[in-house]
């Protein structure tokens, strides 16, 4: 195979994104669907001027482009592309309206319950301290449509639950220009350079192929929402981005620990603020500005800086891992844990010290 057709599925998509993102931005602006911050304001919110959102209209119609041009079809690639479908449905939902968070909650787990019935679950996790946990126990055999189903209870939920939580947190690390896509693309090729090392299985080939066409969506977004953003991410595409490298970590074999270590600043971020809004009797749905993010803008760092400080952290944490074994990942991730709760524990009881926002703050 050739360096360019071995290239063809990141080409595609990064160039339908590129794109198709403009057509969005001409789109929103004539609709006049902008999100102004001087008629919604919000503490979470660092942009100034009325910008629209909808990145999550070229993600998936690149992504899905590129999926059924360079991934042979199946039961759990339609099932994939559903619940990418949904989630879409439902980021244009919150652009235009701005339901419920609770609502959405209901129908990110729609979307994951879409794909995990198409026959994708956590079957097993890999032991750090040696073997496998095997999780297709107990089963659930019934009949529909004169057709054996089954379903494994505890791999089902457990996927369940990991999906919705990737979602989440990828969705709560998407405050500012160019912070998202630019970790996401890269947390995606992570995934892939880890499946190339079984190339010889075609579910890895599929799994690299993915991780090239989720990373080329995400870099052509990055180019119109990179400071100073053209177009606000959005919840559809911080949602569909959650929602594919959670999948592509349980397609590639269970991958977890790696996902969760190239995920790490956005995953300890998270659990710390829902940890924190419980603890301060405050529904974990509702926004606010506690994120490690807000922190750090609220500190002096300008929105390139914390843009790059989340691409430089996952690019780290995804040569970790790459390199080690699931003990030495867990060694890791529990070392990311304390450094980087301790650096937002800091940061969140040090404001003394916070200098004020610059022009590069927003």
């Amino acid at each position: 195979m050739s360096t360019l057709a071995s290239w063809a599925p990141f080409i595609v998509s990064f160039v339908l994104s590129v794109l198709g993102t403009p057509l969005v931005i001409l789109l929103y602006r004539k609709m006049h669907w902008l999100d102004d911050p001087r008629k919604n304001p919000h503490p979470k919110m660092v942009h100034s001027l009325p910008l629209p959102r909808g990145g999550g209209i070229p993600i998936f119609l690149s992504i899905a482009t590129a999926v059924l041009l360079f991934i042979p079809f199946s039961k759990q690639i339609a099932g994939l592309l559903g619940g990418a479908l949904v989630l879409t449905v439902l980021g244009i939902w919150d652009d235009l309206k701005n339901p419920h968070p609770l609502l959405r909650f209901i129908i990110l787990i729609i979307a994951a319950l879409i794909v995990i019935g198409s026959g994708v679950g956590i079957a097993y996790i890999t032991n750090p301290f040696g073997g496998i946990v095997r999780l297709d126990q107990p089963q659930l055999a019934f009949i529909l449509g004169g057709s054996l189903h089954t379903i494994w209870i505890i791999a089902d939920i457990f996927a369940l639950v990991w999906i919705v939580w990737c979602m989440n947190i990828v969705n709560f690390a998407t405050g500012l220009d160019g912070q998202m896509p630019g970790y996401v693309a890269i947390a995606s090729g992570v995934i892939g350079l880890l499946a190339l090392r079984f190339g010889s299985d075609p579910t890895q080939i599929r799994i690299s192929t993915l991780s090239m066409i989720v990373a080329g969506a995400y870099i052509g977004l990055l180019l119109w929402n990179m400071y100073p953003q053209k177009i606000i991410a959005g919840f559809g595409a911080s949602t569909l981005a959650g929602f594919f490298l959670s999948v592509m970590a349980i397609f590639s074999g269970a991958k977890l620990a790696t996902a969760i270590l190239v995920l790490a600043v956005p995953m300890i971020d998270a659990s710390i603020v829902i940890l924190w809004r419980l603890a301060h009797g405050r529904s974990p749905f509702f926004g606010d500005r506690s994120h490690l993010h807000h922190l750090l803008l609220d500190s002096g760092w300008s929105k390139r800086q914390v843009a790059l400080f989340y691409w430089v952290a996952t690019a780290i944490f995804g040569l970790f891992s790459l390199q080690l074994k699931s003990g030495q990942k867990v060694f890791i991730i529990t070392l990311a844990i304390a450094i980087i709760g301790g650096i937002i524990v800091w940061l969140r009881y040090s404001t003394t010290f916070f200098a004020k926002s610059g022009r590069g703050n927003g």
